[in-house]
């Protein structure tokens, strides 16, 4: 059987991989999951200098999933260079770093320093403020999605994978300027914004006031939107958004993702990403497919 997916060039052992912020750069992980069975492994964001993140609390659980204001904190490109690359390249896995920043200068920084580094991919997350733009998010607003897509895709030396922020009316037309852009591929969907009140202390859960919702309550929405890109541009389609079985991940590689992020599950069980690539395989058996490429995009 062939579970062997290609992004933009780049071939996966299979598309199960981890989404960012979730799985920090494997160490951690890696006593439980054995990182030489993942398509590979997506770093948690890295930026040109280090960044404190966002004060505590910064964490809340929510009924079917969790909150998040983390901020985006990491200990800057040097460090990461230093300390978690020598880690990865130690796998049989592709290696994807997330790359964040304030301004598309930011950006750049930390994608001509991966350049010549052993980094298979490169997923630019687009959904952080831009201080250069008022503090909206490049991912929110297309004139600037456009600019910062061209601009890193000119200096990378790696194919570059956008991150789509949901939190816009129309994700297919924000894929699409992306693809106009120049990006190889697109991944969706980032956390949806939310917000919990704690009712006794009559106060905000996060300190952030807002923070990111993730888990099993978002896959309705994160597949509509995967079907909805997936069938608007040419270019490869990574899924992610409340995966937490192999049921959900067939599911999204229905709708048209080449390749499925797990997020979230990996905080409740740290082996979940190897269950969902195991029972693909299953899946792929019972339903009689020699290979998983003859599922992707099957549901139009």
């Amino acid at each position: 059987m062939n579970t062997k997916v290609s992004i933009a060039g780049v071939e996966l052992k299979n598309p199960v991989m981890s989404a960012s912020g979730t799985f920090g750069s494997g160490e951690e992980y890696s006593e439980f999951v054995d990182l030489n069975q993942l398509g590979a492994v997506v770093t948690k964001g890295v930026a040109n200098v280090p960044w404190e993140g966002n004060p505590t609390p910064r964490i809340a659980e929510t009924r079917s999933g969790m909150l998040n204001a983390i901020g985006l904190q990491n200990p800057g490109i040097d460090v990461f260079c230093k300390r978690d690359l020598p880690f990865l390249k130690q796998f049989d896995t592709k290696i994807i770093v997330n790359v964040c920043g304030r301004t598309t200068k930011d950006y750049m920084e930390v994608v001509e320093r991966l350049g010549d580094e052993a980094v298979d991919l490169l997923e630019i997350n687009v959904s952080c403020p831009n201080v250069k733009h008022g503090g909206i998010a490049f991912g929110q607003d297309p004139k600037c999605l456009l600019e910062v897509t061209r601009e890193i895709k000119r200096v990378a030396k790696q194919p570059i994978i956008i991150k789509l922020s949901p939190n816009v009316t129309d994700i297919a037309e924000m894929a699409k300027t992306a693809e106009a852009g120049g990006a190889d591929c697109v991944s969706l969907i980032n956390t949806l914004l939310g917000m919990k009140i704690d009712i006794y202390k009559q106060s905000f859960s996060l300190a952030n006031r807002t923070g990111g919702l993730s888990g099993p309550g978002i896959k309705p929405v994160a597949l509509r939107m995967v079907h909805q890109v997936a069938n608007a541009v040419t270019i490869p389609v990574i899924g992610m958004g409340g995966i937490t079985s192999w049921e959900d991940g067939v599911e999204f590689l229905l709708a048209g993702a080449t390749g499925i992020a797990v997020g979230t599950a990996n905080f409740n069980d740290p082996t979940s990403m190897i269950k969902i690539k195991n029972g693909i395989e299953e899946y792929l058996k019972t339903m009689n497919f020699d290979n998983v490429a003859d599922i992707i995009g099957l549901v139009k």
